[in-house]
């Protein structure tokens, strides 16, 4: 298990929860993409702007995306050439959601920005509707 790439993800997961959209858009690669997936097959792809987006607007409003990240788990890293992969599951309404983060390198060596999140999860029907 690479622990800086443990360490990334948890500062992203906290950057997430204390809504700092500032933090947000510099970790977000311009390339970014989530492609989310559900048992059904259904996916979608969404894009660092709509992620960036839908961060402002909550913020705006004052609510946050959640109270804790506590029911993170990462079960497994690899790392490859200028990337490194992270596997992480949570529980969202009793259920696991399972998630593929791929960051990449910073010039500087550490893990600079996150370029694609891989989400499987059971239903994301509600998730179509709003990008509809």
């Amino acid at each position: 298990m690479d622990e800086t790439l443990v360490d990334r993800m948890r500062a992203y997961l906290d950057a997430g929860l204390a809504m700092d959209v500032e933090a947000l858009d510099a970790t977000y690669d311009p390339a970014f993409e989530n492609v989310r997936c559900d048992e059904e097959g259904r996916t979608v792809t969404l894009t660092k702007d709509m992620f960036m987006g839908r961060f402002r607007a909550l913020k705006a409003r004052g609510v946050s995306i959640g109270e804790s990240v506590d029911d993170a788990t990462f079960l497994t890293t690899s790392t490859y050439d200028a990337y490194g992969s992270i596997v992480m599951r949570r529980v969202q309404d009793g259920l696991p959601v399972f998630y593929t983060f791929v960051w990449r390198r910073a010039p500087h060596g550490g893990w600079g920005t996150l370029l694609r999140e891989f989400t499987y999860e059971k239903d994301i029907s509600a998730l179509l509707k709003l990008t509809a």
